[in-house]
């Protein structure tokens, strides 16, 4: 108590970050916490949560809480000051509960392994005895051949009586823990490093459309706002990036255009991608998706440096910045260029590029023919009419009307997933590939410098928790005393765990000198 009462501040802040209890209170908050951040979606619009609420709570307490939630910090928890401030209160109690028994495990390792007394050896957690036949020395040469066999280096050392061998294996194994704790160590730092100097975002990007900028979050803005947002961006993207000339532009400083792109979440990429193509892939003849591809181009300095089709799990990395495949959409009142492949009957297929209304003709005849319609999603309802069933290009067609010789011959639909409505009576094709410049790729954007340190951290825990939980400080001693006209063996032996299996181990060196000791008969 007097020793309590003569403790500083210092000794006492000291005391509380070298508990246990403390590192279980922190470690607890984080993880309610990052329950809580898992349920509602970080940096997402509001009626996306207040829907998840309302899911949880009903819709009544669904907006309060949803104000109480976003005045805390749990819509972006991940950047909050006391979400930041466990994980600093976590990393400070790891590394002072290290010095704090560091000292102590470190001399339990350096130590050496010496022989024991009798009195000491009767004390051991382990003990064995057996009686062999036999002189010391001779005996004394079976012990050390056998405890060689379980994989242990002897130490040997004369007495009065006989002999003493020893051996220790495995004292490096009691700084699993403080490996581990290494890991975890390296991990908040990687995930540190992340949050600061990194960010995550996304970027809706049109087909043939560039982007020097992501956008890192999607509030609800004002109308004023939004209209500014979109002055900043059209700047943004006229100037390929360039901060100057978009200040220039807009007429403002270059300090206060940065200032509104954070505001706004307009995230500098350092380079610019563009999306050359995009397509969808489905099951059949199905509407489920099988996949979707973007075509992407990274333009740095000016100078096309890489190209790259990505997948959902094939995502693009450039400068630690990478591009993932994660949803689809339609440009709003976009006007399109319809890819055609036109082969005549005999000759060689030919691309064209066309607008709605245009014509083309079929090489090498007099039949041209003219788009004159478009769906996105084709179907035709019980009177034959036909009918756009779907938002996105689930079905896409054309319908084109066929001349000959200035007369009118027949028109219809072509359907780009059904080619055989691609074949004329003639014998010509006119296969429908794709309509360009009305969809866009929605990339999910990522920097994240700090993730090779936290998949270090990972292999580091691995390797520590390893060796916490399946190897052991393991100490030997083997008495060998002379006993009437035979030898008396007395093992004893320590572990600092995994007791059952060490055991198993001496009994395996007691077989073996048993065994040998057959033989010898």
């Amino acid at each position: 108590m007097e020793q309590e009462k003569n403790k500083t501040f210092i000794d006492k802040i000291w005391d509380l970050f070298a508990s246990v209890k403390f590192a279980i209170i922190i470690f607890a908050l984080i993880s309610l916490t990052s329950v809580v951040g898992t349920i509602l979606e970080q940096k997402a619009e509001p009626a996306k949560n207040i829907q998840i609420l309302s899911k949880i709570f009903g819709e009544s307490l669904a907006p309060t809480l949803y104000n109480i939630f976003d005045k805390i910090g749990f819509m972006d928890m991940y950047h909050s000051w006391w979400f930041l401030t466990l994980l600093i209160l976590f990393s400070a109690n790891i590394v002072i509960c290290s010095i704090e028994r560091l000292p102590r495990i470190w001399k339990m390792v350096r130590e050496p392994i010496s022989p024991l007394t009798e009195e000491h050896l009767e004390k051991v957690s382990i003990k064995r005895e057996l009686i062999l036949r036999g002189k010391p020395e001779k005996v004394k040469d079976f012990v050390i051949s056998a405890i060689k066999g379980a994989g242990f280096k002897v130490i040997e050392s004369k007495e009065d009586k006989g002999y003493q061998l020893y051996s220790q294996k495995g004292s490096f194994t009691r700084l699993g823990v403080y490996i581990t704790h290494s890991s975890i160590l390296l991990i908040l730092i990687g995930a540190f490093i992340g949050i600061f100097l990194g960010f995550k975002g996304f970027l809706p990007l049109p087909e043939g459309m560039s982007s020097p900028v992501v956008l890192l979050h999607n509030d609800s803005l004002t109308q004023t706002e939004a209209h500014e947002k979109e002055m900043i961006l059209n700047a943004i993207w006229t100037s390929s990036g360039s901060i100057s000339s978009s200040s220039a532009t807009l007429g403002m400083d270059e300090n206060t255009l940065k200032a509104k792109m954070h505001k706004y979440g307009i995230q500098p990429l350092g380079f610019t991608i563009r999306c050359d193509d995009f397509d969808v892939y489905f099951y059949g003849s199905s509407d489920l998706p099988k996949e979707y591809k973007s075509w992407l181009t990274v333009i740095d300095g000016g100078k096309e440096v890489l190209k790259k089709t990505i997948g959902v799990n094939d995502p693009l990395a450039y400068k630690s910045i990478t591009f993932y495949q994660a949803s689809y959409g339609m440009v709003p009142n976009a006007q399109g260029k319809f890819i055609l492949r036109i082969t005549p009957k005999s000759g060689a297929p030919e691309i064209k590029q066309l607008n709605l209304g245009e014509r083309f003709i079929i090489s090498g005849t007099t039949m041209e023919g003219t788009i004159r319609d478009f769906s996105r999603a084709l179907s035709f309802d019980k009177q034959g009419r036909p009918i756009t069933y779907a938002e996105m290009m689930n079905n896409p067609a054309v319908f084109i009307d066929f001349k000959e010789g200035g007369k009118e011959k027949y028109s219809g639909w072509i359907l780009k997933r059904h080619p055989i409505t691609a074949k004329l009576p003639e014998g010509h094709t006119v296969e429908f590939i794709d309509i360009w410049g009305v969809q866009y790729t929605g990339l999910q954007v990522r920097k994240d410098p700090g993730v090779w340190i936290v998949y270090l951290g990972c292999i580091v825990m691995s390797i520590g928790l390893f060796i916490a939980f399946f190897m052991s400080h393991r100490k030997l001693w083997v008495r060998i005393a002379e006993e009437k006209n035979s030898t008396k063996v007395i093992i004893g032996a320590t572990t600092n765990k995994n007791r059952a299996a060490f055991e198993r181990k001496i009994n395996k060196i007691i077989t073996l000198l048993s065994k040998k000791q057959e033989g010898e008969k």
